[in-house]
């Protein structure tokens, strides 16, 4: 997608990365989890990991998660999924519903926030 309507996964400024809404979606661009919120804040979280890894940094660098879901009762399941990478951080949330995405097959977005302060 990125290409197609040009926008970047990741930016990096300076020791400043910012991840854009990352949505549950594999190399084809197929959605992946249909109907589990929990495998689709995992795919999430696993195509932040690489922007992350590519813009020269790691979750130790995290300072913010923002969750989207379209059902907040899903929140559980996304927190569940974002343990796993956020769990020695421990960097700021935010958690919010929003009435839908551009897919309506996708139940989360994320967005991540780093700050690399070893330049």
């Amino acid at each position: 997608m990125e290409e197609i309507v040009g926008f970047a996964r990741a930016v990096r400024v300076g020791p400043y990365i910012c991840i854009g809404g990352t949505a549950p979606v594999d190399a084809e661009g197929k959605t992946v989890g249909l109907g589990n919120a929990g495998r689709q804040a995992e795919r999430c979280f696993e195509i932040a990991d690489d922007a992350l890894r590519r813009a020269g940094s790691g979750w130790e660098h995290v300072v913010r998660t923002r969750l989207m879901l379209t059902d907040i009762d899903d929140w559980k399941a996304v927190v569940d999924a974002r343990k796993k990478y956020c769990r020695l951080s421990k960097p700021v949330d935010t958690i919010m519903q929003v009435s839908r995405f551009v897919n309506p097959e996708w139940l989360v977005e994320i967005e991540v926030d780093a700050v690399v302060a070893d330049l």
